[in-house]
């Protein structure tokens, strides 16, 4: 397989998505909140106003939430006070699956840009005509998305780390964050899914007629990560190493079958006429 041509292929895309604020824009606007903003606002209002946490502490759901985790995360609240057992609720557990809609939403974005943004830039019958062979297509185009989905959620935990350290150090006198449970939610699950939601936006970015059409379908795929969310928060899933390894597997299969089938079943013939009729 000619990786120079797949390699060409992704390159002009991370180009074209450049000059794209449609396919930027969330990328910078999101993380701003869940990764800045909300983690500072929940840091410093309560301690800077002097607000208990003992109301919170005191609620039946809470309560039962603690109760039930898994005794290794159970054992991350030992020797905390309030305040800092609630912020290790709140930012190092609750806000933990938010970060999995980083790399669906930031893939999926750029992949929907893909065979969508071309057709709109009315290019895409010249790129159906170059050398590329089917497979070198496809896979040109998740490489464009895979690497930025992948990397700025990277970068989001980084940050996300530096806020919460910085910020809570006045809470806790020590660096507290990330705790163990991240680990596999960032490095072994994001990707899965960036690799998932690529897959399936490419797919259906082949077949829209336009950019804000593939993503809207494409963001249906965000339902996946919701689930986690309220399963966690309701304390149905506890989101723990070993629960993050086994969800990252399941999600690692779906996408590779994913990937597999929609190599396979990628057509430029398909495509072209779609095109063409759609003029």
């Amino acid at each position: 397989m000619n990786t120079a041509i797949i390699g060409a292929i992704a390159r002009k895309d991370l180009l074209e998505i450049r000059q794209n604020k449609g396919a930027w824009m969330p990328m910078i606007i999101v993380p701003l909140i869940f990764v800045i903003f909300l983690p500072l606002a929940m840091i410093l209002i309560p301690t800077s106003m002097d607000i208990s946490p003992q109301a919170l502490a005191g609620d039946a759901d809470l309560e039962m939430f603690i109760r039930n985790m898994p005794p290794s995360m159970q054992q991350s609240l030992t020797g905390l006070d309030e305040m800092q057992g609630m912020l290790v609720l709140m930012l190092g557990y609750f806000f933990a699956p938010f970060f999995l809609i980083f790399p669906l939403m930031f893939s999926t974005v750029i992949a929907a840009e893909s065979f969508a943004g071309e057709r709109e830039r009315k290019t895409l019958e010249v790129l159906l005509y170059t050398p590329a062979t089917n497979r070198q297509l496809f896979l040109g185009k998740v490489l464009a998305a895979v690497i930025p989905g992948i990397g700025v959620t990277w970068i989001c935990f980084l940050v996300y780390a530096v806020v919460l350290n910085t910020a809570g150090f006045g809470v806790f006198h020590r660096l507290w964050f990330p705790l163990a449970t991240w680990y596999p939610l960032i490095f072994w699950i994001a990707p899965a899914l960036a690799l998932l939601g690529i897959s399936a936006t490419v797919l259906i970015s082949a077949r829209v007629q336009s950019f804000m059409g593939a993503y809207q379908l494409s963001s249906s795929l965000i339902i996946v990560v919701l689930i986690l969310v309220f399963g966690q928060i309701s304390g149905v899933v506890y989101l723990s190493v070993l629960v993050g390894m086994l969800a990252g597997l399941v999600f690692w299969l779906i996408a590779a079958g994913l990937t597999f089938l929609a190599t396979r079943g990628f057509n430029r013939s398909t495509l072209l006429l779609g095109d063409l009729h759609s003029r």
